[in-house]
């Protein structure tokens, strides 16, 4: 393992890395996230990041900018709504050279976490990954939820747990049926992670009655039924799968 951490580039002195940390937990870091913390002097991290992680951070390094060698560390991944580009253009702006490391975003590594896959052959061929508030903390006026909601099977919105009821009430207004599957994913990946599995008529009082907070993921769409059969993280814990939760096994035998 040494070997091949130390055949990765490191942070040269002068210059800032942006790094995805990954959903949550420190096992879906990547090898060069894990490089750059071992080569840093500085570390920048968020609110977002375990903090199992920083203890791989090379030994002396600090939290504090002097001029040397930084990682940005952010949860999930910079560029999927994590604002690494607004963070980019400022370096690029000051003239400080850098490098983006990609993260597993939380839209994707957490969504398998809780036994849910963003797409299936038998259920969707397109997905879309949306944010639930923009800058000034509002649902965004910038998203087309009319053409989101046709033209989207699957929906994955980011930071969404506030504006929940307004967002579901956008998308049945726009055609989406009541009893659409919707599963509410909170703390992903990590010990404390909660899934919620309700419906899009539901959904806002349920996450109301169970107090669920974030940082959580919605996805919304009949994927959420393939956790019948997917949840590797219940079935560790005692819960029994279901094999075919979508009954695509008798479609296919009887070729009806």
């Amino acid at each position: 393992m040494n070997e091949i951490l130390d055949s990765l580039p490191g942070i040269e002195p002068g210059w800032v890395w942006l790094v995805g940390a990954g959903p949550g937990t420190t096992g879906l870091l990547t090898l060069l996230a894990l490089r750059g913390l071992t080569t840093a002097d500085v570390v920048v991290y968020d609110a977002l990041v375990d903090q199992d992680a920083l203890k791989l951070a090379r030994p002396g390094a600090t939290l504090e900018y002097a001029g040397k060698r930084v990682l940005r560390l952010k949860g999930g991944d910079p560029f999927v709504f994590g604002r690494g580009g607004e963070e980019a253009m400022s370096l690029v702006e000051a003239g400080v050279p850098f490098r983006i490391v990609p993260g597993i975003s939380a839209g994707i590594g957490g969504l398998a976490y809780a036994g849910i896959p963003v797409t299936h052959r038998d259920t969707n061929s397109a997905v879309a990954f949306v944010t639930g508030h923009d800058a000034t903390g509002a649902v965004p006026d910038s998203v087309d939820w009319a053409s989101l909601a046709k033209g989207a099977p699957v929906i994955v919105i980011y930071m969404a747990l506030k504006h929940i009821a307004l967002i579901a009430d956008r998308l049945l207004a726009a055609g989406r049926a009541k009893d659409e599957p919707v599963a509410v994913i909170a703390k992903a990946t990590t010990a404390e992670q909660t899934v919620l599995e309700t419906t899009l008529a539901t959904c806002a009082v349920d996450v109301a009655k169970s107090g669920i907070e974030p940082p959580a993921m919605v996805v919304v769409g009949q994927v959420v039924r393939l956790r019948a059969a997917l949840d590797w993280l219940g079935a560790l814990s005692g819960r029994t799968l279901h094999a075919d939760p979508l009954g695509t096994r008798h479609h296919e035998q009887t070729g009806s």
